[in-house]
């Protein structure tokens, strides 16, 4: 597009939230925050609220608008964003608006239509007319470029709103959900693998604050290994904003269960742990739920009987967003939200320490409580947590 300076602006969309009731201003309030908030790195903008649109004006001439576009895309809450330029609402002032900023897309279709949309009632066109007058306008400015209301090359977007009219070329799909911070706080359970990673995201979406816990077994797992995990956090917070990684020491914890339990269950006492020490660690944040990227079949721990006993530790809800995907969807949105690459670094993390040759696959839950009851439970969790490292990451 033809660059316009400061006077290109970004119109961003809102979703499901203009679905919300009596409380629709507190989401949109949220989602002005988080859209604020990603902007500060690209420069200094001011970000307003009118009319269900997202208004995005830079007030100097040296922010990054590239990068602008990027980080408005990826806040949760906005289903598509627009580079637009401002206008007088006037049929004359829109067609050379058009004819300037979009003579790069004109240069390059063969057919174009022109969609209008009229949120200022009392602009003497409705939206039919605005579409007709700008369409006649510029087929008479570039003629190589005909008329196709069906399927054309390039469709030119007229809005007329209360304070001015916007021109711009089709938007880019948002990242859609809802405004992070407005479905409450979790606990995801971040391994280095690829499920974990897009449980966590699918749950973001859903407007959750995250909060990730990962298990380390020095030296049975590498510091490339941790390292693997918070790089994908960090490519996380991309989407999330900052996060803190609680890194949790387990060596010992596997040691003993390798040393006093039935191999077959080492993997189920394992996830066990695991998910007692994440509710530990939720209360200590105040969160209401744990994540975990468990698919259902996928693996011998994540068979029907095995998820019960592997949840019968926690009285928090245990989302997971994954349970209904196969591999090939997972692996598709990992790709699309840019943890692929990063997860399938060959760096393994303690989910693979001392894995048992012939898992079960239907445990007796009652079988797998006794079978830990060996255990001093509360002492390995207790040492567990005393060693818990907090790591804040940042985009």
């Amino acid at each position: 597009m033809t660059n316009q300076d400061t006077r290109e602006i970004f119109l961003l969309k809102l979703g499901e939230v203009v679905l919300k009731g009596l409380n629709r201003h507190t989401f949109e309030d949220k989602l002005v925050g988080n859209v604020s908030r990603r902007l500060r790195h690209c420069g200094s903008f001011n970000v307003t609220l009118r009319q269900s649109t997202i208004y995005v004006e830079p007030r100097s001439e040296d922010c990054d608008m590239a990068e602008a576009l990027t980080a408005c895309r990826q806040v949760f809450g906005v289903v598509n964003v627009a580079r637009a330029v401002p206008c007088e609402k006037d049929v004359d002032a829109i067609f050379e608006t058009a004819a300037a900023y979009l003579k790069d897309e004109f240069a390059a279709a063969r057919t174009f239509k022109v969609e209008s949309k009229r949120a200022d009632k009392l602009f003497r066109l409705n939206s039919i007319q605005i579409s007709q007058a700008v369409g006649g306008l510029l087929g008479e400015r570039f003629p190589n470029v005909a008329v196709d209301v069906h399927k054309p090359d390039l469709t030119v977007h007229v809005e007329i709103r209360e304070k001015a009219a916007y021109v711009h070329a089709p938007a880019a799909p948002g990242a859609g959900g809802l405004p992070i911070g407005m479905g409450g706080t979790a606990v995801s359970l971040l391994s280095g693998g690829i499920d974990s990673p897009v449980s966590s995201w699918m749950m973001a979406r859903r407007g959750v604050q995250l909060e990730m816990v990962h298990f380390v077994s020095p030296p049975y797992t590498s510091q490339q290994a941790q390292d693997k995990v918070l790089e994908l956090a960090r490519l996380l917070t991309a989407w999330c904003g900052r996060l803190t990684v609680h890194i949790v020491p387990f060596t010992k914890i596997q040691e003993e269960i390798r040393k006093h339990c039935p191999e077959e269950y080492f993997t189920l006492i394992m996830r066990r742990f695991m998910m007692r020490l994440s509710e530990k660690v939720a209360r200590s944040v105040h969160a209401g739920a744990l994540i975990t990227g468990e698919s259902l079949g996928q693996v011998a721990s994540q068979t029907l009987p095995a998820l019960g006993v592997t949840e019968d530790v926690t009285t928090l809800p245990v989302l997971r967003p994954l349970i209904g995907m196969d591999k090939v969807e997972i692996i598709r949105l990992s790709r699309e939200i840019g943890c692929y690459e990063t997860s399938i670094l060959p760096y393994e993390d303690c989910c693979t320490v001392f894995t048992p040759r012939h898992p079960s696959t239907r445990p007796n839950l009652e079988d797998v409580r006794a079978a830990e009851a060996v255990l001093d439970i509360e002492g390995l969790m207790s040492e567990a947590m005393a060693g818990r490292e907090r790591i804040r990451v940042k985009p």
